[in-house]
């Protein structure tokens, strides 16, 4: 199975539909939003696939944002930080505005940890655990923007460029 694996949306929206018709086109129906969404029209362009959404420090109104995701498919979610399997796999998601990525590695159940933040891409493995952070989508720009796609059954973790109009 394939995850993509999105981040600092902030409500930029060309560059979401961007991602998602990447996402499409590599068959990816399963996304995890590493935070800062920032607002419910940002949500609505999630329709037509499963997103796992976790709050960052810039997602204001969760309740709204929540609703949003819900109501385009009842297996959505939103909460601080994820923790749960996916195909077998143990995955965590997290913004890590909160510094919590090193307890959810040291917890050593995880295989991933995503999360967000920074702005930064990120690929690092440590100990038997995989931290990506797919870098940003909108706000501050570090570097290019960016999503992932990460194959469960083959481990293999591709970074793509958002290309910019």
């Amino acid at each position: 199975m394939k995850l993509g694996i999105l981040s600092d949306t902030h409500n930029h929206t060309q560059n979401l539909a961007r991602a998602l018709s990447i996402f499409r086109s590599r068959a990816v129906t399963t996304l995890i939003h590493c935070g800062d969404m920032t607002s419910p029209k940002t949500a609505v362009l999630l329709k037509n696939v499963h997103v796992i959404a976790v709050t960052g420090n810039m997602d204001m109104n969760t309740g709204r944002l929540e609703q949003t995701l819900k109501q385009l498919n009842p297996q959505n979610s939103l909460s601080a930080t994820f923790t749960g399997e996916i195909e077998g796999v143990a995955i965590a998601a997290t913004h890590s505005h909160r510094g919590n990525v090193p307890d959810l590695v040291a917890n050593g159940r995880f295989s991933y940890i995503f999360h967000g933040h920074t702005h930064r891409r990120r690929d690092e493995q440590v100990n038997d655990t995989r931290i990506i952070n797919p870098g940003a989508l909108g706000g501050t720009r570090h570097e290019l923007r960016s999503i992932c796609i990460v194959n469960l059954a083959t481990d293999a973790v591709e970074f793509i460029s958002i290309p910019e109009p």
